[in-house]
C-alpha cells in the first residue's frame, strides 16, 4: 500500500537504490597545514619579541659579580697523603686553607679526586674535615672511561 521508506522490496532485499552514508572520520590534512603556517609565523615573529628597547646603561665601577668560579680540587694519593692545588697538606690544615682560598665563600664547589685503593674512611675524613668547614658543594671525581 505504498512505497517503501527503507530502499528494500516486499521480502526485505535491499534494492538497487543506496542511501548516502556520512563518513564518521576527520580529514586531518587541513588542520596540519594550518598548524604549519601557525608554527613557522611564530618561528619567524618569536626573535623579533625578544628584541626589547636599546637602552644607554651607565657606567659603574663596582666590581662585576663572581660568576662561576674554577672549583678547588683536593687530591689524595695511594698513600693518603692530601694536596691542595699540587701542594701537600695535612687534615688539619685543610679547612682554614679552603676558607682562605675561596676567600670565606662557602658556596665554592670542591672536587675531591682520590686514589681507588684507599680506604673509604680516609675520603669520608677529607669529606667530613671540608663539611665540618662549612663547605656544602662538595663531590667526589671519578674516570668513567674505566670498567
Amino acid at each position: 500500500m505504498g512505497a517503501s521508506v527503507t530502499g528494500s522490496d516486499i521480502r526485505g532485499r535491499k534494492t538497487g537504490r543506496r542511501r548516502y552514508a556520512p563518513m564518521a572520520e576527520i580529514n586531518v590534512t587541513p588542520f596540519v597545514d594550518v598548524m604549519l603556517v601557525l608554527l613557522i609565523i611564530f618561528m619567524v615573529a618569536a626573535p623579533l619579541l625578544t628584541a626589547g628597547v636599546a637602552v644607554d646603561l651607565p657606567k659603574a665601577k663596582a666590581k662585576p659579580l663572581a660568576q662561576d668560579s674554577k672549583p678547588l680540587e683536593v687530591s689524595m694519593d695511594q698513600k693518603g697523603a692530601i694536596f691542595l692545588a699540587d701542594t701537600a697538606i695535612t687534615v688539619e690544615e685543610l679547612g682554614p686553607r679552603l676558607k682562605a682560598i675561596s676567600e670565606n665563600r662557602m658556596d665554592t664547589r670542591i672536587y675531591i679526586r682520590a686514589d681507588r685503593t684507599l680506604d673509604y674512611g680516609d675520603v669520608m675524613e677529607v669529606v667530613g674535615t671540608i663539611n665540618s668547614a662549612g663547605f656544602t658543594k662538595v663531590a667526589l671525581i671519578a674516570d668513567p672511561s674505566k670498567k
